[in-house]
């Protein structure tokens, strides 16, 4: 029997392939395109914004976006509070500080600034601000039953899709892993996407989150719960990240390239929030926790392997994702999964990801804890294969 997958509008799984032909789609009003971080404080208005909360890290603190955000809210008559305590991969204690900074200050409108660490800090705060508890109790689906405070999520980088996802992941430390929360009460109401932003982000970041948002498209199109309007989202995200991620490295003056991976990231993120992932997110999920590492990194190394997985198990959902990729059409249905996972690593190694997870940190040893830890991940339940606990550690010992 195949795994259970996950309705995203009830919390509830059902079998794949009992469809009642009701496709339930989740999406944020979408702001997008070059300057409009400058509508930021029209969108703070129209959330009913008397004191935004502002979630941001010290990069773009120094970078100056920061402040080119603020200067916006203060010019639309609004004296935010601005809190940066967010480190990459948010962890559970911050979340907690962030909440505690929230109430102190007598905010409503949480704006994140910054990419998915920061936009899953903005999110953990909002549940707690009216729910309670601690972060971690949250883990899981639809376990946030109390409206949370309206938030505008900005994003900085071109891959997360937090921006407009109905996921919130965050480490807890005590346990070194990652937790993944999930339901539509996450789903934030305004994403403003100004991809002129991405002109500051460093080379090393902007390869992880493309990656990220690769991986997203991918998994997305493959999974047990997609549909047609999640399938043109992906697609086209896979292409656009084929198309313009090394390209924005290299040529960063270029605004196509920019504007394209800002698009891929957007439409990536739309499909795998609909459509949920698969075992790529779920045992990246526990290398990040385990090591606090990049997770569009971990992402690049395990997806080929993942692909090669899953196309073994059925190879026809790839063959259009190939020819997003770029690779030749009449390609048997046989040879796609490597031929695709080929092309990932390529992709990759141009990147300079590192080959396997040994090169992160990731030990033999370390392997049997985090098969463990990533069947109970929330995105394995929509993988396109069944899964085990020995498949995932096959997986992980292939892309050590």
């Amino acid at each position: 029997m195949a795994a259970p997958v996950l309705d995203r509008a009830a919390g509830r799984a059902h079998d794949h392939g009992a469809s009642t032909g009701v496709i339930k789609f989740q999406a944020p009003e979408v702001v997008f395109g070059a300057g409009s971080l400058s509508e930021a404080g029209f969108a703070a208005r129209r959330l009913g914004a008397v004191r935004p909360f502002v979630v941001t890290d010290a990069g773009l603190t120094a970078a100056g976006w920061a402040d080119r955000l603020i200067g916006h809210l203060r010019e639309a008559a609004f004296d935010p509070t601005v809190w940066c305590g967010v480190t990459p991969n948010p962890k559970d204690h911050e979340i907690h500080e962030g909440y505690l900074r929230y109430l102190e200050s007598g905010c409503d409108v949480l704006i994140a600034l910054g990419g998915g660490s920061c936009m899953d800090a903005a999110k953990g705060i909002a549940i707690l601000s009216s729910n309670g508890g601690t972060i971690l109790d949250y883990a899981g689906v639809d376990r946030v039953t109390r409206a949370i405070p309206p938030m505008l999520m900005i994003p900085t980088t071109a891959g997360t899709g937090a921006d407009v996802s109905q996921f919130c992941i965050i480490t807890d430390t005590l346990n070194s892993v990652k937790v993944t929360i999930m339901g539509r009460a996450l789903v934030p109401d305004i994403s403003l996407t100004d991809p002129t932003v991405l002109t500051t982000m460093p080379d090393d970041l902007a390869a992880a989150t493309g990656l990220d948002a690769l991986t997203h498209g991918i998994e997305a199109y493959v999974s047990r719960a997609h549909n047609p309007l999640t399938d043109g989202h992906a697609l086209s995200a896979v292409r656009l990240v084929f198309g313009n991620l090394s390209q924005m490295i290299d040529t960063r003056e270029s605004s196509t390239h920019r504007d394209n991976m800002a698009q891929a990231s957007l439409e990536a993120g739309l499909a795998f929030s609909n459509a949920i992932l698969g075992a790529t997110h779920a045992m990246s999920h526990q290398v990040g926790g385990l090591l606090d590492l990049p997770h569009g990194v971990v992402n690049g190394v395990l997806l080929p392997h993942v692909i090669r997985f899953n196309a073994a198990g059925g190879a026809e959902r790839f063959v259009p994702l190939a020819g997003m990729a770029g690779l030749c059409g009449g390609v048997p249905a046989d040879e796609v999964g490597d031929l695709l996972a080929d092309e990932v690593r390529g992709v990759a190694d141009r990147l300079g990801v590192p080959k396997g997870l040994a090169e992160l940190g990731v030990h033999e040893t370390d392997i049997p804890t985090l098969a463990t830890n990533a069947m109970a991940d929330a995105c394995l339940s929509t993988n396109p294969r069944d899964v085990t606990t020995d498949d995932l550690a096959d997986l992980f010992r292939a892309a050590l």
